[in-house]
């Protein structure tokens, strides 16, 4: 599905794999890495990677080159990410070598209940609630920017935003895929903030090498920069992003003020489980990266691995198998902790995976079903939604041995479209069930209530060696394919021993449903037919991930940016 003009037409349907993505396709380039010694950072556009670099330079640690990046990507790529969404960030500290999660997850209004999306009896239909202000939540990044900035920052927080307020200022180009995704994306031009931003007079797109600037967002960041994270939540900025939702003329939504100043920041424990010799460590509830891919990987390690190569129909096969069973634990079990009590570490056990794994048939497709990880009683139904996080991924590793995997959304293309004092604002809350429970009555784990995080895909992951030290820092945008784009990478470099560069290149897989999805150009005619000879229904389409990573190994780094959208590795 090259371009997404019937993006939003089916979305409820049980067959999750129908999920259109979040972004077209745009095309590939050559295999993109790159080689450091000292330190080294990824990120989806190259203005935020050299942005971040300099802040390397000066002696910053991967927490402040963080979000140096993730301010400038807010501006050069303002489809993915930004000011206006949430975010899950993974920090190693290598003084205390403690890893620390940060959940800057949005968060539903007060006001809402847990049929906000039903109408007439009836979920809505997805487009009518993702444009607007109807779905979004509490923005999460700047509060869990800050909270990081306090653990693990060294260079003050007002000197991170000036890499951003300048670029802001001076201008950037428009590239070529920022200029194809507003051509191609559905409604982009929805409202007239964004419309005039965007757009000329005759409503057509800026021009690929368009120096657009934002006046706007230069100021937001120096309020932000000079008031710290309660610039944001309250006063000015806040009374705008309230405003924006409130008076939406199509489409109103609930947030309030009271919603804005009383967001938190949460730091959490991070999921860890085993792979082969490694520990992959994820971001837990309310993501379900972390229990899915190591859901993933524990089962692939019970089978002969070292014998497989990428690729092939066997190992493809295996892959979409641990994959379809990790999700029908997912879509039952995950959800916000703080609502619903949700088994990570039952769900990521050894015990368990390895009895999940013995339902995998060598030789044909099964139908997935969830399993009973702790032996629960508890009614639990199994439902999907319709996860569209349009997103960003970048990885930091410093001079002192500190390393970042930070994963941010605004969730559709281009948000709820709402522009705001420079910023887009999110729909994450379409990242909800639209249906609260089940026709047998059974409550849907990630059904919306009032302050409730939605359940994400966002799979920030580090991987440590036997020893404690890091080995890998990886993951990537892209939906509820996240998950797979993330466990494959793992595996096709850990468990295959490819290069990190080759592994983030190599084909994508899409497993998240009823349907297989294969990336053109590297399943060869009788992968595929082996594979529907298994009983899978197969299909090829463009999978277009976002897949960034750095691995450590024998004292170096070696970066790699996914060739499939327009970032880089750099380091030194």
């Amino acid at each position: 599905m090259r371009y997404l003009l019937l993006a939003f037409a089916v979305f409820l349907t049980p067959a999750i794999a129908d999920e259109p993505q979040p972004e077209i396709d745009t095309g590939r380039s050559a295999i993109k890495s790159a080689t450091a010694d000292t330190y080294m950072v990824v990120t989806a556009n190259p203005h935020a990677s050299r942005a971040a670099e300099q802040v390397l330079v000066l002696g910053g640690t991967a927490v402040d080159a963080a979000i140096t990046a993730q301010l400038v990507l807010g501006l050069v790529e303002p489809q993915s990410s930004g000011i206006g969404g949430g975010a899950f960030m993974l920090s190693y500290d290598a003084g205390d070598k403690e890893l620390q999660y940060y959940d800057g997850r949005e968060t539903a209004p007060a006001a809402v209940d847990e049929n906000y999306f039903i109408h007439e009896g009836k979920p809505r239909a997805f487009i009518q609630a993702v444009i607007g202000g109807y779905s979004v939540g509490v923005p999460g990044v700047i509060r869990m920017l800050e909270m990081a900035h306090q653990r693990d920052g060294k260079l003050p927080w007002e000197s991170l935003f000036q890499p951003a307020i300048e670029l802001a200022e001076s201008g950037f180009e428009i590239s070529p895929r920022l200029h194809q995704l507003l051509l191609k994306l559905p409604k982009v031009a929805a409202r007239p903030a964004i419309a005039g931003y965007f757009f000329n007079s005759d409503g057509e797109p800026l021009p690929i090498g368009h120096r657009l600037k934002n006046p706007e967002y230069a100021q937001t960041l120096r309020g932000i920069a000079k008031g710290g994270a309660d610039a944001f939540y309250q006063g000015e900025i806040a009374r705008a992003i309230v405003e924006a939702v409130h008076s939406d003329p199509e489409n109103p939504g609930l947030l309030s003020l009271e919603d804005m100043a009383g967001y938190q920041a949460k730091q959490r424990e991070p999921l860890c489980s085993i792979f082969l010799e490694y520990r992959v460590c994820g971001a837990d509830a309310p993501s379900s990266g972390g229990t899915t891919v190591g859901g993933i990987l524990g089962m692939l390690q019970q089978f002969p691995l070292s014998e497989m190569r990428a690729g092939d129909d066997l190992l493809t096969h295996l892959f979409i198998e641990a994959s379809e069973l990790a999700f029908a634990d997912r879509n039952t079990y995950s959800a916000d902790a703080d609502f619903v009590s949700v088994p990570s570490k039952p769900l990521v056990s050894p015990d368990y995976l390895s009895s999940r794994a013995a339902l995998i048939d060598p030789d044909s497709a099964n139908t997935a079903r969830p399993g009973n990880p702790r032996a629960s009683n508890s009614k639990r139904a199994m439902a999907q939604s319709p996860e569209m996080p349009n997103t960003s991924h970048l990885v930091v590793m410093d001079r002192y041995g500190n390393g970042v995997s930070m994963t941010s959304s605004i969730e559709t293309g281009f948000g709820s479209r709402l522009l705001v004092k420079g910023f887009l604002l999110n729909n994450q809350l379409t990242d909800f069930s639209f249906t609260p429970k089940r026709a047998d009555g059974k409550l849907v784990a990630n059904r919306i209530q009032a302050g409730k995080r939605p359940r994400s895909s966002m799979s920030p992951t580090v991987v440590f060696n036997k020893n404690g030290s890091i080995r890998l820092l990886v993951g990537s945008p892209g939906g509820s394919r996240i998950i797979n784009y993330t466990a494959r990478t793992i595996l096709y470099h850990l468990g295959l021993d490819m290069p990190i560069a080759d592994a983030i290149a190599a084909g994508n897989i899409g497993a998240i449903g009823n349907r297989v999805e294969l990336e053109p150009g590297f399943f060869g005619e009788k992968v595929i037919s082996k594979l529907r000879e298994r009983g899978h229904q197969v299909v090829e389409r463009n999978l277009n991930s976002g897949i960034h990573a750095i691995a450590l190994k024998d004292n170096k780094l070696y970066g790699g940016a996914d060739p499939r959208r327009e970032g880089s590795a750099l380091g030194r």
